[in-house]
């Protein structure tokens, strides 16, 4: 059946089951331990914690300003935050701060590409046509000047990337979607062609005219639609593995479509990674045994949209059933399918007629995004992603070559070494390697044979080789000793300290016996961001020191240092859940909020932090029920692209009776730089 229970807002948490259940020792256990320089949540749930923690955490000891960083206090960095914060909002509209201006843009069935089927409001677009459209659910993006290639770094015209992670079924059909127990069992299949079509990855060519209007450029080579359908290749550990081997691909070297993409991370050659987060949902199997491959991830019995039932009986939609047949094989049956999703996925947007790849080496899991560090000339890669589940792991790739610009493509991304972070109670951390050829972790493999794996059920029997360790990226984590945190999302590097930020959006469900000094929080319903310096600010070390950013909460709520309040939230600042994160190219820090609303936070909303100083302003509230979500400035700094997910009623268009999410355009009226 269609899953009209789904909430069309989609605001979480069915889609996020707890699937690990190691005994890795949790973030509070860390937090309480950590007797060095502390940092202390205050106010409201704060003062309970403390009194319940008696100690908390430990700075990295590149903020050293402490009242000087008092929310509302002046700043004097080069980030300094030039204006006036907006209030809270719970209107069906954009509130941007004054002397700025906003406008809707590239609303979902927005035509991009081929014949540029017209958008019709009644939902009666096709499939075919929507793989002509732009995608439903905005989500992670990136603006890529047009000259990008020949080193320019123009900002009037470019490609807009944007991802598309899931979809309203009672907005995209007329009717809304149809239940399969309604219809013999089955789903028509246009419908579900449909669907398919809304998610993946949207390329479109945008140019300024001279009046400072943006417009796509039609008929543009560029433009360009990646959809759940779409071949791609599978690269890195796990190609050519048979844990991956579909009837699609006999040698596992190939699959079909990106599901669930969510955030992103701009690549420094100048492609596009997409992240395939919650793909578990859209699989299904009905086997007694679940391979640990799906048990770990949460593929069960039922899928979220029954893909799997369409009437066509097409091999395109019965991929999506992985359950073993009777007298099959994975050369005949799709049982392996759900393997070949949970990576990050490349794309050339300056190369239409190439060939998504999918980096496996990255590791497999529900991917959030990804964020690389600065490159040097002659040194390693670095990036950095986090696993978007309650109590998953945030995990860094260092590759095996080195940077070099003239040559540099993603072909770096197939060989290095997979880590997963532990945070220690002192305020240190260690990258522990996910891999067979490092001594420590293989005595760790070794020691875990035949043993059921934390409380999870999964009787262990080691691993076949590298890819199999890539294909169960969580189960390898839980055996290396991971912190499990509470639902790290979005990561961004400061370009000025190196500093890496991650935020953790949240997690109801941790209990007191389960806090540590990174999670510290009992049902952590506001969430929090924490930040770290790599050792020697090489970030290729395999040591850190952390501390946490701030405590997100209501007014009153203080992130304090040594004893000394170093943010405390007020009318201006207040948020819960941060969730999207990204430096702009001034050093200012970019915080996007998707959680819950209410009389006291208002709508879901960005923010702008100072991060020497932790001065916050809230800027940008977006319209009714919507995720505040993806976030890119063009390199002048002059015009910002912000994603609207899921908003209700009738928002952007008042005169149609159809949500459309959409990129919602930011810019100062007096032309300057946006946030200055």
């Amino acid at each position: 059946m269609a899953k009209h229970h789904i909430d069309s807002n989609y605001l979480d948490p069915d889609y996020e089951p707890v699937v690990n259940h190691s005994d890795n020792t949790p973030f509070h256990e860390v937090m309480a331990a950590r007797m060095q320089r502390r940092t202390v949540m205050k106010g409201g749930v704060g003062a309970a914690l403390a009194s319940i923690m008696g100690v908390s955490l430990a700075g990295c000891g590149s903020s050293d300003s402490k009242s000087s960083g008092t929310t509302g206090g002046s700043s004097s960095s080069s980030t300094e935050l030039g204006f006036k914060a907006v209030p809270v909002s719970s209107a069906n509209t954009v509130v941007v701060p004054e002397g700025y201006s906003s406008e809707a843009f590239l609303p979902w069935g927005t035509p991009i590409t081929g014949s540029y089927p017209e958008y019709r409001a009644d939902g009666t677009n096709t499939g075919a046509e929507q793989e002509q459209q732009v995608g439903m659910h905005h989500d992670g993006m990136h603006f890529y000047p047009i000259d990008l290639k020949s080193g320019g770094s123009a900002s009037s015209e470019g490609l807009l990337v944007m991802n598309h992670e899931y979809i309203n079924q009672s907005a995209l059909h007329a009717n809304g979607a149809t239940d399969s127990g309604d219809n013999g069992g089955f789903r028509p299949a246009d419908e579900v062609r449909k669907e398919i079509a809304a998610h993946g990855v949207s390329v479109v060519h945008i140019k300024q005219n001279s009046e400072g209007k943006w417009d796509v450029v039609f008929g543009s080579p560029y433009n360009r639609r990646i959809t759940g359908g779409t071949a791609m290749d599978l690269r890195g550990p796990a190609r050519g593995y048979s844990k991956l081997v579909t009837p699609y691909s006999l040698n596992a070297t190939e699959t079909r479509g990106t599901l669930n993409n969510c955030s992103m991370g701009p690549t420094p050659w100048g492609t596009y990674l997409t992240a395939e987060e919650n793909w578990h949902g859209y699989f299904a199997t009905s086997a007694a045994d679940r391979p640990r491959e799906y048990v770990r991830h949460g593929v069960g019995s039922s899928s979220r949209y029954d893909w799997e039932l369409a009437d066509s009986g097409l091999d395109q939609y019965v991929r999506f059933n992985v359950t073993p047949q009777d007298g099959g094989t994975a050369e005949t049956d799709y049982r392996n399918e759900a393997n070949t999703f949970g990576y990050m996925v490349e794309i050339d947007p300056f190369a239409p007629e190439s060939k998504p790849q999918k980096r496996t080496a990255l590791g497999r899991f529900g991917h959030e995004g990804v964020i690389f560090a600065p490159v040097t000339e002659g040194q390693p890669v670095v990036c950095y992603s986090g696993d978007d589940s309650r109590y998953e792991y945030i995990y860094k790739f260092v590759t095996a070559r080195p940077y070099n610009a003239a040559t540099a493509n993603g072909s770096l991304l197939d060989e290095g070494t997979l880590y997963v972070a532990r945070f220690n109670d002192d305020g240190s951390g260690e990258w522990l390697t996910l891999s067979l050829d490092d001594a420590g972790f293989a005595s760790k493999v070794a020691a875990a044979e035949g043993t059921e794996v934390g409380r999870s059920g999964i009787l262990f029997a080691g691993f076949e080789n590298q890819a199999d360790v890539i294909v169960n990226t969580r189960l390898a984590a839980d055996i290396a000793g991971a912190t499990p945190m509470d639902r790290p999302e979005w990561g961004a590097v400061d370009p000025n300290s190196g500093e890496v930020y991650f935020t953790l959006t949240n997690n109801s469900q941790r209990t007191e016996a389960e806090t540590d000094a990174a999670n510290p929080i009992v049902e952590n319903r506001n969430g929090h961001i924490i930040r770290w310096k790599e050792a020697g600010n090489d970030h290729a070390a395999t040591a850190f020191e952390w501390d946490i950013f701030v405590f997100a909460g209501e007014q009153g709520t203080e992130t304090s240092v040594d004893g000394d309040v170093v943010v405390s939230l007020t009318d201006d600042n207040i948020f819960n859940s941060p969730d999207g994160l990204w430096f702009d190219y001034n050093g200012v820090l970019w915080i996007q909020t998707d959680g819950y609303s209410n009389d006291t936070y208002g709508n879901q909303m960005m923010l702008a932090a100072n991060p020497e100083t932790r001065e916050i302003r809230r800027f940008f509230v977006g319209p009714s029920g919507c995720e505040v979500t993806g976030v890119v400035t063009t390199p002048d700094s002059k015009t910002m692209f912000v994603n609207i997910q899921h908003p209700r009623s009738n928002w952007p268009n008042a005169s149609e009776d159809r949500p459309r999410d959409a990129t919602v355009i930011v810019t100062r009226d007096d032309g300057g730089v946006i946030g200055a």
